[in-house]
């Protein structure tokens, strides 16, 4: 999975939150994350790229970060985070 079209991105994008619910980073189809801290809403926006399970991101004040799956777990920087899961 490379690229920035949508449909490269269709394994990662959703809800990930850290255990304590405190951080929420969703990463959207179109490339963009948004994530919140806390109550702060949109405290970090980007954009995204996906090879393979690593994640190349670009906050929009140029701030760079990675991350990587594994095990369905996304390990970005120091964070931990779990794909939040839909109530059924």
């Amino acid at each position: 999975m490379t690229g920035t079209a949508g449909d490269d991105h269709a394994d990662v994008v959703g809800m990930w939150v850290s255990a304590d619910g405190h951080i929420r980073q969703e990463l959207l189809p179109d490339g963009r994350y948004d994530e919140a801290r806390g109550e702060r809403h949109s405290a970090y926006t980007g954009r995204y790229t996906v090879t393979g399970s690593h994640l190349d991101y670009v906050d929009d004040t140029g701030f760079t970060a990675t991350g990587d799956i594994r095990d369905a777990v996304l390990y970005h920087e120091r964070l931990v985070l779990y794909r939040e899961q839909k109530p059924s």
